[in-house]
């Protein structure tokens, strides 16, 4: 089968990625000639080599932009570098409805440690892992391409105020989090409780809760958590060289930084 054909036939079938392997088992050419056959099409930008042997195919819809939106590839993706994630941080948070802060890249959540970013033309993915891998709260979300997964909002949430020191500061994302809030719901957070091991996350969300929201009764749920377990102050923003004071709130959340709402 020529490979032209064969990715007609993906398309057809609402597929926008494949593996070299899975052309060269598909067609009878040989691996130099198939190797061959794509750089060309890379060069006429109708494919991209997103990945060593693992490419995207440019729709006439995508053409322009030279991008593909990831919930189109990621499954199949992670498939063939036989790894689990989830779409998480700011990726996940806008595919959940909080699009105040605009995102030039992607973020999933991996597995697996050494996973290194993407960053190729118009693709920008980055990479975290997750050391505790979540037993619930990630959840299945369906494209034209099929399933794929991504993050609760209870889990983007601390995944969001985990990760701040990489991703720009606890600022950065404080309407994110104030718009997120709005989609938590008591089950899900609930799940969250069940299996999440990080206390001064939970404790740095219970106090940003309050501080921005009015969702009251969940922030009593995650109250009565951690008096639940014992807790100890901890510092909004963490930092290497500075060690939690006093916290005048019932979270013992020290205020280190000057909390600067954008909205």
């Amino acid at each position: 089968m020529r490979i032209y054909k064969y990715i007609q036939e993906l398309l057809a079938d609402e597929e926008y990625s494949f593996s070299l392997k899975e052309i060269i088992e598909t067609t009878d050419k040989s691996e130099a000639s198939v190797k061959s056959e794509l750089s060309r099409l890379v060069e006429k930008k109708e494919i991209v080599n997103l990945r060593k042997g693992f490419y995207l195919i440019l729709t006439p819809r995508y053409a322009r932009s030279e991008k593909l939106p990831i919930q189109l590839y990621c499954e199949k993706l992670f498939k063939y570098l036989n790894r689990k994630y989830y779409l998480g941080l700011y990726t996940a948070a806008k595919i959940h409805g909080a699009s105040h802060q605009q995102i030039q890249g992607d973020y999933m959540l991996v597995n697996k440690t050494k996973f290194g970013n993407i960053k190729k033309q118009n693709f920008d993915i980055r990479f975290f892992t997750s050391t505790c891998w979540p037993s619930k709260n990630i959840q299945p979300k369906k494209s034209d391409a099929g399933i794929y997964y991504l993050s609760s909002p209870a889990l983007t949430l601390v995944d969001l105020i985990r990760h701040q020191t990489k991703i720009g500061g606890i600022n950065r994302m404080l309407a994110t989090i104030e718009e997120l809030s709005e989609e938590l719901e008591e089950g899900d957070l609930i799940d969250l409780l069940s299996w999440y091991p990080y206390k001064s996350t939970l404790q740095r969300l219970g106090f940003l809760l309050d501080e921005l929201t009015d969702t009251n009764s969940l922030a009593e749920i995650l109250y009565e958590y951690l008096i639940s377990i014992k807790y100890y102050p901890v510092l909004l923003s963490p930092k290497t060289s500075q060690k939690p004071g006093a916290a005048g709130n019932k979270w013992k959340v020290d205020i280190n930084i000057k909390l600067e709402h954008d909205l």
